[in-house]
């Protein structure tokens, strides 16, 4: 007969065998609740970004599909890139008040402006991608801590209200059942995945793939309710503007390549001319004037290096881009090639300066090469919405007071006005033009130590240059370039659009005017601008660098003259704007 009394011990042992760890049986614990929290914070991400000129909830569902639900017109929906059968619904909202709220007479325009913007948005489809996928990710971070956060505090209520004995006594009923219970939850865990997914049943398009999008980044996608048929209809006209666009700033790029590397021909020979004429005005004369040969073993003087190959700070300028993305790519060319170590934004990134305007600002920020920075100086098409994008790049958004960025100290703000589609322009501010211009020249003043002067629209700097306490100012505006010139006691270079914008025509698509760049060349030990030189892309496509130009010096007025050496653009001019070259209204 089995003595009893031994059994529970021997049963006991035999658990006590098979018992995992303390340390094992936590570790378990926190992976299993570190795994709940990133499928919760990664299954419910959400982010409001914008789709085209429409505002758009973007949340992330398991069904392996994008959907972009545009209500009663019906949705398009295209296999999602995302891993483990996650896909994203797009729930596209109204376009923003401020967009469509028009005066009658202007509602063409507002809808060529909208039009523009879904034009902008499928010839940039990666910029919007990774725009998305970058807050969705955010989120779902955010969401996943503060699962955890909830998670742990939970345990430690748990853990509390149970108290140490009960503990005990759970502790010794499930520690023995540890690798069931971790096998149960991963079953468990598993099937809801699997279901949840629609692992077990792909869904079935509702519609063969459109082939209007055949060979574009929406390829393979599929249209429902009357939305098909709009594109069935349209969609080959609006492709065929994509596909243009596309190959249009292709071609001006592969004609900026050539250009620039005709002007390094060029330069080289121009620097070796330079060269021989230095080398011979430093050799002795001989009889009859020629050169003399130098004596045996004596090193024939070569010229110094310029500091212009070595120690100049190079910086590209771009102004009134206004949402024109297909510049991006050559704006990155010229920032590469130049070898820029600055790249300086005089204002209007964007048309209206709206949250789903996003899509333009990245495009531009991507242009710029790693470990550039960007300045910018906001312009009146831009906002404090368009500011918050372009701070969360990294770039210096100008506030009225003055930053050293590269070695150079630049003053600037954001433009007192803000000129918005239907409704005009207005200030925006508490300030004035007026006493944004006094307060740019007290603070130049008051520093004494402004390299650059950074703002909009040009007549802003009017004060500060005349005060001779700003060497020079960029700015852009008026779509139109002028200077180096003097403008007071200073030199002011206003540059023309990077968007080739053009009076009363769209900037999206290919080129209406000529597209500017221009890159300035500073010396940090003079403190002073060297030269400027302008890359031009006509609307044919065809890219010319122009020769560097010296930056003029400036000569002191004659005191009876201070009051009229400023050069003020012709016809009417105020602060609160610059006339367009057709007399329009202002940019």
């Amino acid at each position: 007969m089995t003595d009893s009394s031994t059994q529970p011990a021997g049963s006991s042992a035999r658990r006590a065998r098979h018992t995992p760890p303390r340390w094992v049986r936590w570790t378990l614990v926190a992976v299993t609740g570190a795994i709940a929290c990133v499928v919760f914070g990664v299954s419910t991400a959400t982010a409001e970004l914008g789709f085209g000129p429409h505002e758009a909830v973007y949340t992330v569902d398991n069904d392996g599909l994008v959907v972009a639900d545009f209500g009663p017109l019906g949705t398009l929906e295209i296999d999602s890139p995302l891993p483990l059968g996650l896909g994203v619904d797009v729930i596209v909202k109204e376009i923003p008040a401020d967009l469509s709220a028009v005066n009658p007479s202007s509602t063409l325009n507002a809808l060529e402006g909208d039009l523009e913007s879904y034009l902008q948005f499928f010839s940039t489809p990666d910029v919007a991608v990774r725009s998305v996928a970058w807050a969705l990710a955010v989120d779902a971070a955010r969401r996943t801590l503060l699962a955890a956060v909830v998670l742990v505090v939970g345990g430690f209520l748990v853990r509390w209200l149970l108290g140490p004995g009960r503990r005990r006594q759970l502790a010794a009923a499930w520690a023995p059942r540890t690798w069931e219970i971790t096998a149960g939850v991963a079953v468990v865990a598993l099937v809801t995945t699997t279901v949840s997914s629609g692992g077990l049943a792909p869904p079935t398009p509702s519609r063969a793939a459109s082939p209007v999008f055949a060979g574009t980044a929406l390829e393979g996608a599929r249209i429902t309710g009357r939305l098909a048929g709009v594109i069935d209809t349209y969609g080959g006209q609006l492709v065929g503007l994509y596909e243009q666009n596309e190959e249009f700033y292709a071609d001006a790029n592969d004609s900026l390549d050539r250009a620039w590397e005709a002007w390094e021909v060029r330069q080289a020979v121009r620097d070796v001319a330079d060269g021989a004429a230095a080398v011979g005005r430093a050799l002795p004369s001989g009889p009859a004037g020629e050169p003399e040969p130098p004596a045996s073993g004596t090193p024939s003087p070569s010229p110094s290096p310029s500091p212009a190959d070595e120690d100049l700070v190079t910086m590209l300028v771009v102004s009134d881009l206004h949402c024109n993305t297909g510049m991006a790519p050559l704006i990155e060319n010229v920032a590469n090639r130049s070898g820029a170590d600055l790249v300086l934004n005089a204002g209007d990134t964007t048309m209206n300066g709206t949250a789903v305007e996003k899509a333009c600002v990245d495009a531009f920020a991507d242009a710029v090469p790693r470990g550039v920075p960007m300045v910018v100086s906001d312009g009146n098409h831009d906002s404090q919405i368009t500011s918050a994008q372009e701070a969360a790049h990294g770039q210096t958004i100008l506030d009225g007071s003055v930053v050293e960025v590269a070695g150079v100290r630049i003053l600037g703000d954001r433009d007192a006005l803000e000129t918005r589609i239907g409704s005009g322009t207005a200030v925006a501010r508490e300030t004035t033009p007026e006493e944004q211009a006094a307060q740019l020249a007290r603070t130049a003043c008051d520093d004494g130590d402004v390299d650059l002067l950074l703002i909009h629209t040009p007549p802003v700097g009017l004060e500060a240059m005349e005060s001779g306490c700003v060497p020079f100012q960029v700015s852009g505006h008026t779509h139109k370039r002028s200077g180096p010139e003097q403008v007071g006691q200073g030199i002011r270079y206003v540059s023309a659009s990077t968007a080739g914008a053009a009076p009363s025509q769209p900037t999206v698509g290919p080129l209406r005017g000529t597209a500017e760049m221009t890159v300035l060349r500073f010396d940090p030990e003079a403190r002073a601008f060297v030269d400027s030189q302008v890359v031009e892309v006509a609307p044919s496509g065809e890219a010319t660098v122009r020769d560097r130009v010296a930056v003029p010096e400036v000569v002191p007025p004659a005191e009876d003259a201070l009051s009229s050496s400023a050069v003020v653009p012709s016809g009417p001019a105020t602060l609160e704007g610059t006339p367009s070259p057709d007399g329009s209204p202002s940019p």
